[in-house]
């Protein structure tokens, strides 16, 4: 046996959903951490087991068994508490692919500090507000994309004392500044798990995310101790990972996706993880990446999946590929079919949030239905409940809420932090509101309509986003689209979509009108865009989501 599965779960193998459903629970051990309690006993029982696979573009490669991996995360733990780092301070980790970020991670969770991913794309102004709203202790970040001018003009614009500030990289001697790498080699390769009051608690801060920010301004959303087992039902019951197997999320670090799919479930699972750390996301070169390490299971949103059959798959060789599931939004059936005919491996969709773990998956003990998002995951009680907060029927629209008057499931998150209205609007009389709206079919399946946000009303029609996309993206011309509401005198609003077009494509008013009539075909006439606009690019967050807040945003700025 090498997995540690069979020690925090009630079983694994499972007949039907049903089964899986009603019997699987998540085994919680009193003071629960996963640095000491996963990678160490690990290091300890298994010292040559693999856990991480790591490449770039430049030709390096680097594997990290768990024995390498419990020697250099407790050399991190000396180098942050040297820096002043202790139990519950938060500490960001701008790290792109770099496999630091792993390290990293484990070394902060010996500690009891907060880890903080964060994509490399924030600029100043982002940087300052996550110092002032977390009181961060320490940023660690890459060397490039100007990310350390970025942190050095925030640090300018905060009140206070400065974080400590550590670069992952070559350069050396920056004012103000650490090199990571060489501090981590003066560093103590010992570090003793912590005792009293020093010593983590379930209900312990594990992590911290900001949220990628498709509405509003960036949430706080806080994981305690706990959440590395609700990714149990991600990584096991999800992705179908496989004992000494290896797992590929397509994620950057300072994306909650990477979490899901590169760190927790898959390692308390039995399965390494493998990271490509590119420069540029080109999806030719990471096929080759992945089928070159001999990836067994894969998980990537929906877009990467577009990009891929879009190009050529016969290239390159599948077979060691047993496993793939999506999830970011919502798959279109056109997508998924190309993909099966391409290597033989049906797409299994999954739901969550930053906030969750899976809570919805077409499970590998499950059909699934294209486009569905799957049935709800054990532990997950999901009911949906329409505007006066009563429970829908088969087939009614309603947005998706997790029920908690039986405690909170594991990995569904603490809070957010120093946020209590958010609090109170979003989780209230036991029941966690996603935001999210869908329906349920006769058979259990739920099916994704959008955010609550993203609804369009237009002439006493409500329109799911969704569904229109899906129909234009059965149109040949159609890359990737976004559908949006657009003001409307008349109207109220009508339906708008921004549309990327392949390459064999050009714009014109005549594509425009084919679009429109074939949207007519496809789904109901009244759901066709009015309004057509041609893009280069769609704006979308660092996770691939479409952000189509910004689109209509665009669109107001317009019309004032």
């Amino acid at each position: 046996m090498s997995s540690l599965l069979p020690r925090f779960v009630s079983g694994s193998e499972f007949e039907t959903y049903e089964d899986f459903k009603d019997k699987l629970k998540i085994i919680v051990p009193e003071n629960f951490n996963f640095a000491f309690d996963v990678v160490d006993v690990y290091a300890k029982e298994i010292p040559y087991k693999m856990a991480l696979v790591w490449c770039n573009d430049r030709g390096d490669e680097k594997i990290l068994t768990f024995g390498e991996l419990k020697r250099l995360s407790d050399k991190a733990a000396n180098l942050f508490k040297n820096c002043g780092v202790k139990k519950g301070d938060c500490v960001m980790l701008t790290l792109k692919g770099r496999y630091d970020f792993w390290i990293c991670m484990v070394g902060l969770h010996k500690i009891g500090a907060v880890a903080i991913p964060a994509t490399h794309m924030l600029r100043a102004k982002d940087i300052s507000y996550r110092i002032n709203k977390a009181n961060l202790k320490m940023i660690v970040c890459i060397e490039e994309d100007g990310v350390p001018d970025e942190v050095d003009g925030a640090c300018r614009e905060v009140e206070g004392e400065k974080p400590v500030r550590a670069l992952v990289g070559q350069e050396s001697g920056r004012p103000g500044w650490i090199n990571f790498r060489e501090e981590l080699d003066k560093s103590p390769s010992e570090f003793s798990r912590p005792i009293e009051d020093e010593a983590t608690k379930n209900k312990d801060v594990l992590l911290a995310y900001f949220t990628s920010g498709t509405t509003g301004y960036p949430k706080m959303v806080k994981h305690d101790q706990i959440y590395p087992l609700g990714h149990i039902l991600t990584a096991k019951f999800w992705q179908n990972v496989v004992e000494d197997g290896l797992h590929y999320t397509v994620a950057d670090t300072g994306w909650a996706k990477c979490v899901w799919g590169q760190i927790y479930g898959q390692w308390i699972a039995g399965s390494g993880v493998f990271a490509y750390d590119y420069d540029r996301f080109d999806a030719g070169r990471m096929m080759e990446m992945a089928t070159k390490f001999g990836v067994t299971t894969f998980c990537a949103p929906p877009t990467i999946y577009r990009f891929m059959i879009k190009g050529d798959m016969s290239k390159y060789d599948f077979s060691p590929l047993k496993y793939a599931v999506t999830a970011g939004e919502p798959l279109n059936p056109t997508v998924y079919n190309k993909f099966l005919e391409a290597t033989g491996l049906r797409l299994m969709e999954g739901y969550g949030q930053t906030e969750t773990v899976v809570a919805v998956a077409n499970f590998p003990m499950m059909d699934p239905k294209p486009g569905s998002m799957g049935k709800p995951s054990p532990g997950y009680d999901i009911v949906l409940v329409d505007r006066d907060d009563r429970i829908c029927e088969v087939g009614e629209e309603g947005e998706i809420v997790i029920r908690t008057d039986e405690g909170k499931p594991p990995g569904l998150f603490m809070d957010y932090h120093l946020d209590p209205d958010r609090m109170r609007n979003t989780w209230h009389d036991d029941y966690y509101h996603t935001g999210d709206t869908a329906w349920m079919d006769e058979d259990g399946y739920l099916w994704f309509i959008g955010r609550t946000d993203d609804m369009i009303k237009s002439s006493g029609y409500r329109v799911g986003p969704f569904e229109v996309e899906n129909a234009l993206m059965s149109h040949p011309a159609v890359m990737e689209c976004a559908v949006t509401g657009s003001v409307d005198p008349l109207r109220g609003q009508v339906v708008k979509a921004t549309v990327v077009l392949t390459g064999e494509y050009q714009p014109s008013e005549d594509l425009k009108l084919e679009l429109q009539n074939h949207v007519k075909k496809v789904t109901a006439p009244y759901k066709y865009p009015r309004i057509i606009e041609f893009v280069e690019a769609l704006p979308k967050t660092i996770s691939g989501k479409i952000r189509r807040v910004e689109i209509r945003e665009k669109d107001e700025s317009r019309t004032e």
